[in-house]
């Protein structure tokens, strides 16, 4: 079985900006279409961690109507939005203040809040006594009906991406289709609002950081800010066109492929162009169900695991406790 290499970056890669992509070469394309998007999609995650994707099934004027009831959202009082806050389930799901989570190993907390949806399950579903409720609030009728309708678009886009990756790294087409089958995956809805005075000079919107998931699917955010850790160390800006998707490889992933594919450090910047207004974002974190387990796939191995078993459940506590959102 042939080996695949563990990512690195040339010096002499003209790979310097994050690649576009588009899905429907893959979805509706030739199979010379789908081959060259494949091939894509895997030297992309590889060198960056990160690609760009347009043509995808995510109807823009969903995205534009979710970032207008989000913008609605976030203007209700402190009081209101704190009334969703569901400490007891990790902030998996409601609402979750500012200044409450932080990067891994950072001393001081990010500048942001945010609100958790996750997966609905019928009645009669094992996992339904395992994952917390949702929380939706009442002063928006329209939120779960948009946001629900969101979550499923943005699975479905993940679901293909993830079956493209098969080939590559040599296993099944389902492989990650059973992996993820009500898998514990959250859509984040986030609100940066504008940096209040007398901060603490350390505190940035995001810090620097690598997500837990499989991949992330981010819908365009409202404002720039977004950069990636190149493997040369520098940053780099992450610019998108409205209403495509930003896609990273997590933590889970690259424990699967022994960092073949990268989980790539990321992070959203404080403003840097004189202004200083709310910027929103609605990444989607694509997981396994609780029982899946991340082993070292063969074709990833080399001279050997760099990660010992684990099961997505308990990768995933692991790291809620890491970043401030599980005692």
């Amino acid at each position: 079985m042939r080996t695949l290499e563990t990512a690195s970056h040339s010096e002499n890669s003209t790979l310097r900006k994050v690649p576009t992509l588009s899905l429907a070469s893959y979805t509706k394309g030739t199979a010379g279409e789908r081959s060259e998007f494949i091939d894509k999609l895997f030297t992309g995650l590889k060198e960056y961690g990160f690609i760009i994707l347009k043509d995808h099934n995510v109807q823009a004027a969903d995205l534009h109507k979710a970032y207008d009831i989000l913008k609605n959202f976030y203007a209700l009082p402190t009081e209101v939005k704190k009334s969703y806050i569901s400490p007891k389930a990790g902030f998996q799901r409601g609402y979750t203040p500012f200044g409450q989570e932080h990067a891994k190993d950072s001393p001081v907390m990010d500048l942001k809040e945010f609100w958790h949806v996750g997966r609905e399950l019928s009645e009669g579903n094992p996992l339904k006594a395992v994952y917390p409720a949702n929380v939706w609030p009442s002063e928006l009728p329209e939120f779960q009906y948009h946001f629900s309708k969101l979550y499923a678009a943005l699975e479905e886009a993940g679901d293909v991406m993830l079956e493209a990756l098969t080939m590559p790294l040599e296993v099944e087409k389902d492989f990650f289709a059973k992996m993820t089958k009500d898998g514990n995956s959250i859509l984040r809805l986030l609100h940066y609002p504008p940096i209040p005075e007398g901060v603490d000079p350390r505190c940035v919107r995001a810090a620097a950081h690598e997500d837990i998931n499989f991949i992330t699917i981010l819908p365009a955010a409202t404002a720039s800010g977004l950069q990636l850790k190149d493997r040369d160390g520098t940053w780099l800006d992450i610019d998108s066109e409205p209403d495509t998707l930003i896609v990273d490889v997590g933590d889970m992933l690259a424990r699967l492929t022994n960092d073949v594919l990268p989980s790539t450090t990321h992070r959203v910047i404080n403003p840097q162009d004189g202004t200083n207004q709310s910027r929103y974002s609605m990444p989607f974190f694509m997981h396994p169900h609780p029982d899946a387990m991340l082993s070292c796939l063969p074709s990833c191995k080399g001279t050997g695991a760099k990660y010992a078993d684990i099961t997505g459940q308990d990768f995933l506590m692991q790291r809620l406790r890491e970043i401030g959102l599980l005692k």
